[in-house]
């Protein structure tokens, strides 16, 4: 059992196996885990916004879903993954108030699994699997020797995607 590292909120980590990543309190945030399933090689981020191109001098990049994800593959293939091989699972982006509304203020967590899917269908990565929408946080574990994604809720059963 390796080492069990930590990923924060707006922030990215990558992880070669045995060690497992995670991050805590995904509620409009989406938690995005790619690998390699050969070098068992992986990384999470935890973005909390759709786009960057709306904040000026922006120097977060894991915060976003755009600059996230491709900083994500960037550091996942120089740790020595292979760029063609790299397949996402992804999970969070839920609506956390407890009334609907139309205004994309709001509406933040569809927003993020919406970029989400965009930006890694833009890399050619494809999503093996996602838990998302819904009203509640989840906290997850990742997995990159075996591509389990496990993810927690408060009063649900635990999950493996």
């Amino acid at each position: 059992m390796g080492n069990l590292i930590k990923v924060g909120m707006a922030d990215l980590n990558v992880c070669v196996s045995p060690d497992s990543i995670t991050t805590l309190g995904l509620g409009s945030c989406v938690g995005i885990a790619i690998r390699d399933p050969v070098t068992k090689i992986g990384g999470l981020a935890h973005i909390m916004l759709p786009d960057s191109t709306s904040i000026r001098n922006n120097t977060n990049i894991p915060k976003f879903a755009d600059t996230g994800i491709e900083e994500l593959v960037k550091q996942v293939v120089a740790k020595g993954a292979n760029r063609g091989r790299l397949v996402a699972k992804i999970a969070g982006g839920a609506q956390m108030f407890s009334f609907q509304s139309k205004n994309d203020m709001v509406r933040v967590g569809e927003r993020n699994v919406q970029a989400t899917k965009t930006k890694l269908a833009q890399l050619k990565i494809p999503i093996l699997a996602e838990d998302t929408g819904k009203n509640y946080g989840r906290t997850v574990i990742f997995y990159p020797e075996t591509g389990d994604f496990v993810i927690r809720a408060v009063g649900k059963p635990e999950s493996v995607i």
